[in-house]
């Protein structure tokens, strides 16, 4: 039983309440209930630093280590069936930035994939290195 109650209304319904909740976990650091919207086998990519990071665990400590007082805010998601995408306002202290965020959803309404765009194209910061995969 997930720890976030989502509503369900109807798949698209779902996925746009499950990106909600998704958000609004992670700016709260409620680490269970956003542990809660993976999928075991969850896959997390960022394009511009050409990072990837497998499984629920990696990707649930990466979130919790990730340096900074980071704030995210969704300003809109989009969604069809089991895919949405989210424009999300991302702050760490005075700094903004604007991310679009891809999500996909497994048959069991869990998140099994996300793509992270940010603006412009950065070197990985250090220290994460034993959790991700460079391609």
């Amino acid at each position: 039983m997930l720890a976030y109650k989502v509503p369900c209304v109807d798949e698209t319904s779902r996925t746009r309440n499950v990106v909600h909740a998704y958000v609004d976990s992670a700016e709260r650091r409620d680490w269970e209930a956003f542990a809660a919207l993976l999928a075991e086998d969850v896959v997390y990519e960022m394009p511009q630093s050409r990072e990837r990071i497998r499984g629920k665990s990696a990707y649930l400590q990466f979130n919790r280590e990730y340096p900074g007082d980071w704030h995210l805010q969704v300003r809109r998601v989009v969604a069809d069936g089991r895919h949405a995408a989210a424009w999300i306002d991302a702050r760490v202290g005075a700094e903004h930035q604007d991310a679009c965020v891809w999500f996909e959803l497994s048959d069991q309404g869990l998140i099994s994939r996300i793509t992270d765009y940010w603006p412009e194209p950065y070197d990985p910061l250090p220290g994460r290195e034993h959790l991700v995969e460079r391609w």
